[in-house]
């Protein structure tokens, strides 16, 4: 028998583990909206490397309670804050056309994930392409919190998601970069319309303007600190919120567990909706939604709500960096970046393909993919970035209706496909 390697805090500290997490989630966000070379890594890249180097360095334990607490209480307890403001109505009515090539991009995500299972699977294994599939569907129509939910539903390794989030998080880098640089593209500029690059055009040519612009673009040190700026919370708006979402989750997690149960069959179609009914990360995401639906100005009031949200799924990828074997990381990265540059692929082609047959112009187009494959932050960011402000808005909604719609996109397909 091999023995186990003490560390400097061992697994049963409990709280000092926890602390410590806590902590690297903390000065992670705090140095991706200080520094440009943070921001570039993003702040949840920043946590996972942290845990992993000191786990590696045996400073803290590779498996302890303090993270299996994180997993089982703070995830799920993420979903509803993030999801307190995807009022569907809202989103129909004020995201505009937005909206329609959002959900055509969103396609290209599924028809990428089910490509590249068929490609890779023998390669990577049955089981974790299914997994792999999973986590890249839900992460590429939605958000980190997607990929976070889809990991434990389909009960992916923690290796196996370590892996996938550094290629996930490398490829996005890569693929934020080809966006930026498409409507600067002579050739998509005469093949696409461009109404705000115009607009944007017409402004630079005004010198009174563009020094209001560089003012704005100085007084703020990140994408991600111009993001997350301050706004005012109260104890009530925190009461609620903690109240809100803890019951959520416990309703969502007795009823998954009564549907798991009492659904018997072997058949596809009861496995498919056992997988969906019993499924406690669906049943969070669709109890919330419907919530925020139809009581938007309780739900949609309460502050801080996406701040709260955001920090625990920090805390996460945390506990996900811990027990990181860096050589399986290096060994199934690559393959794993390759299934996930498949999807994004698809997303890309599908985006501009449709985004002309419907007429939709670059910005539309580069705003919804962003908001596909990086979520609502990075897509207001990358509006916010390009000055197309009239699209933060509406990238910010469409972003918050991946929360909902990618878990449903990674259940189906990993229930689905044999």
């Amino acid at each position: 028998m091999v023995p186990i390697m003490s560390t400097l805090i061992s697994a049963d500290n409990t709280w000092m583990l926890f602390s410590i997490l806590v902590v690297i989630a903390a000065v992670c966000i705090r140095l991706e909206q200080r520094f440009a070379w943070a921001a570039k890594m993003s702040a949840c890249v920043l946590c996972l490397v942290f845990a992993m180097v000191l786990a590696n360095l045996h400073v803290i334990p590779t498996e302890a309670a303090a993270y299996d607490f994180i997993w089982s209480y703070l995830v799920p307890l993420a979903i509803p804050f993030l999801l307190f403001q995807a009022d569907f109505r809202k989103i129909w009515r004020e995201s505009g056309r937005m909206f329609g090539i959002y959900l055509l991009s969103s396609l290209g995500t599924a028809a990428g994930g089910i490509l590249a299972y068929v490609l890779l699977k023998n390669v990577l294994g049955p089981a974790p392409s299914k997994q792999a599939l999973a986590m890249f569907v839900g992460t590429y129509v939605g958000g980190s919190v997607n990929l976070v939910a889809m990991a434990d539903a389909a009960k992916a390794g923690k290796n196996l998601v370590s892996a996938a989030i550094v290629a996930d998080n490398l490829l996005m880098v890569l693929y934020f970069f080809l966006l930026s640089a498409l409507p600067a593209s002579g050739w998509i500029l005469a093949r696409y319309r461009h109404p705000i690059i115009d607009r944007r055009r017409k402004i630079e040519s005004s010198p009174e303007e563009m020094a209001e612009v560089k003012k704005h673009h100085q007084s703020h040190k990140s994408r991600a600190a111009e993001y997350w700026k301050a706004r005012p919370v109260s104890l009530s708006d925190l009461a609620t919120g903690f109240a809100a979402a803890c019951m959520i989750v416990a309703v969502s997690k007795m009823l998954a567990g009564f549907f798991d149960t009492s659904i018997a069959g072997d058949g596809f179609l009861l496995s498919l909706l056992r997988g969906l009914l019993g499924n406690q990360y669906l049943l969070i995401t669709t109890i919330t939604t419907a919530l925020a639906t139809f009581f938007p100005q309780f739900f949609g009031s309460i502050s801080g709500a996406q701040e709260i949200g955001t920090f625990l799924i920090h805390i996460f990828f945390a506990v996900i960096g811990a027990p990181a074997s860096v050589e399986l990381i290096i060994r199934e990265a690559p393959l794993l970046l390759l299934f996930a540059a498949i999807i994004v692929l698809m997303n890309l082609v599908f985006s501009l393909v449709f985004g002309k047959v419907f007429g939709y112009s670059i910005e539309e187009i580069t705003v919804a993919s962003n908001a596909n494959i990086g979520g609502p932050t990075t897509a207001a960011a990358f509006a916010i970035a390009k000055g197309w402000h009239t699209l933060i808005f509406p990238a910010i909604l469409v972003g918050t209706l991946g929360y909902v719609i990618g878990n449903y996109y990674g259940i189906f397909l990993f229930t689905s496909l044999k």
